[in-house]
């Protein structure tokens, strides 16, 4: 039976369940016994954060049509740019006509979960246990470690299930199968297994030990910023490169200035990402150590009263490393048409001229009659390095006769006003805006990578840090895309497999070779590329590492007891 025809045979056959589940919601149960209401009682825990709370997001249309400006004069890399963003459009253009497709459901969903989730992926990681010493223990990591799903079992009425766990990885597999969750979140590590959390909280036994320190980078926090017509859950092209902008500048910041080496990168399915950082060293950081981490990135956008971002001075090392990765992402992205329009027309160079410090007013003034004129044919990033070197002459940074007598008007405050205008105007477009609060405490629950989005039932696949410029939301597979790929590869291998009987003269080796390599239904699919990738670059090394540890503090106890 092919997955298509799965989910219509399982369709009609839960059609009179759903209708009755209207009528009367039924009991949730305990995975471990038939006494209902515990899990339901967990709904209302005092730990659960704000991301672990039953909620229906708006409708949101993930589709939006981005226009290019053609411009004079065409660079190869001018050229490239102009492809990649006919490209977005294209992909773009082909979501909007997918039209009334059904893009979740039930039964989609629970195709997924039986043919193409990655279990073996997903709980291998989160183990921490490459050589599976530990396994089916209650008290490996894997056994300690919270789960948590949102269920709906019937349209609109959502449970939320907290402080699940499992001993081994078949029970989580057996457990997603049962109840076909919406929504997997994952939380900490715990003292105890999370299922007996009743029983330990009263004796203070139950604590979090350790936990992934995580990253939630969210468009909606962009909302002030996009100037490309969305808001809310609706996004383009356009607007993604925000957060493509956000995984350059925070991945170098983990990396270089924390040594972390085990960062892994989601799309969230919707319209952010989330990073992991899986070093041991970063899982058990107290909560005061991640609030510092997460501060460390941090830069306040000011507010309405104070707009500035009072940044220091001179600028930190990482925030001038960050403002060399984004200025030129921000000319090609945020300055032209093409992108948000900062500086292609008068309306909008007028506002950012007025955003300059009243210092700065006889630039503003200036500027603002030279490109009024109709013989300036200067493009958006011709005026941002015309705007950049009218500012250094009025500080004093640029060689020139003004420059003594330009440089003594000003006090040292407004000379520093000028001097930082140009870093505030483009972080303020393109640096990364967390969700802090996800990073503060290690009970907070993230949403589970290699789970589906309900309401676009897009995959969270991992993101390739060396290609995240080539990233595009509107390209990941959905539902529906995925089990046309699962029947179109089975009905290519029926070919295959036919045209072997008829007597090809390989013997069907060329069928065999391919079947070979298949260990899972998901690599049938467009799935194989993410998660594939992060299987080798990112699970391989880590397991290497954690080998190498283990067989250093094995040798260790050795050359103490001689055991040798």
């Amino acid at each position: 039976m092919t997955a298509t025809a799965e989910v219509s045979s399982s369709q009609q056959q839960q059609a009179a369940e759903a209708e009755s589940r209207k009528r009367e919601r039924p009991a949730v149960q305990d995975d471990e016994s038939d006494e209902e209401a515990e899990f339901e009682d967990d709904t209302t825990e005092p730990m659960q954060t704000e991301d672990a709370t039953a909620t229906t997001s708006s409708n949101a249309n993930t589709s939006t049509s981005a226009s290019n400006a053609s411009r004079a004069q065409v660079t190869p890399e001018k050229a490239r740019a102009e492809a990649a963003k006919a490209a977005a459009a294209k992909a773009e253009a082909a979501e909007v006509a997918k039209g009334n497709e059904t893009v979740f459901s039930p039964e989609l969903l629970r195709t997924y979960y039986a043919r193409l989730f990655p279990h073996e992926l997903l709980t291998s990681w989160l183990s921490y246990d490459p050589t599976n010493t530990t396994t089916g223990s209650s008290t490996s990591i894997f056994a300690r470690r919270e789960w948590s799903f949102t269920i709906e079992p019937s349209p609109g009425d959502e449970i939320y299930i907290r402080y699940q766990s499992f001993v081994q990885p078949a029970e989580l597999s057996a457990a997603i199968a049962k109840r076909n969750p919406h929504k997997i979140d994952i939380g900490a590590v715990f003292s105890h297994p999370p299922k007996d959390h009743k029983s330990l909280q009263s004796s203070g036994k139950f604590a979090t030990e350790q936990r992934e320190l995580v990253f939630d980078i969210d468009l909606t926090d962009y909302d002030g910023v996009r100037n490309c017509g969305c808001s809310g859950a609706k996004i383009c092209q356009r607007c993604w490169k925000m957060m493509t902008m956000a995984v350059k500048v925070m991945e170098r910041g983990l990396r270089e200035d924390f040594g972390f080496n085990h960062v892994a990168w989601f799309y969230s399915g919707r319209r952010g990402v989330h990073a992991w950082v899986c070093d041991e060293s970063a899982r058990t950081l107290s909560n005061e150590a991640r609030s510092a981490v997460a501060a460390y990135f941090e830069v306040s956008m000011g507010t309405e009263q104070n707009k500035g971002m009072n940044l220091s001075h001179p600028l930190h090392p990482m925030l001038s490393r960050a403002y060399d990765v984004l200025e030129p992402m921000f000319i090609e992205d945020v300055l032209p048409s093409s992108g948000h329009s900062l500086l292609a027309n008068k309306e909008n160079w007028e506002a950012l001229l007025g955003s300059l410090p009243p210092a700065a007013e006889p630039v503003a003034v200036s500027l603002s009659k030279k490109w009024s004129k109709s013989n300036d044919d200067s493009t958006p990033a011709e005026k941002w390095t015309e705007l950049k070197r009218y500012l250094s002459i009025l500080i004093g940074k640029t060689e020139g006769s003004a420059k003594s007598k330009a440089a003594k008007n000003l006090s040292t405050k407004d000379r520093i006003k000028v001097e930082q205008w140009p870093v505030e105007t483009v972080f303020k477009y393109t640096y990364p805006r967390l969700d802090i609060n996800v990073s503060k405490m290690q009970n907070h629950l993230l949403k589970s990578p290699f789970c589906i989005h309900p309401k676009t039932g897009r995959v969270c696949v991992p993101i390739e840090v060396a290609k995240v410029d080539d990233f595009n939301p509107f390209t990941v597979p959905t539902l529906p895309q995925l089990m046309r790929e699962l029947d179109e590869y089975e009905k290519s291998s029926n070919d295959d497999n036919g045209d072997d009987e008829d007597g090809a003269n390989d013997g069907g080796s060329n069928s065999s070779n391919r079947k070979s390599k298949i260990e899972f239904d998901w690599q049938k699919t467009s799935l194989r590329g993410p998660f594939e990738h992060f299987q080798k670059q990112f699970l391989a090394p880590m397991w290497n590492e954690l080998r190498r540890e283990r067989r250093a503090d094995a040798e260790e106890r050795a050359a103490m007891t001689g055991d040798f």
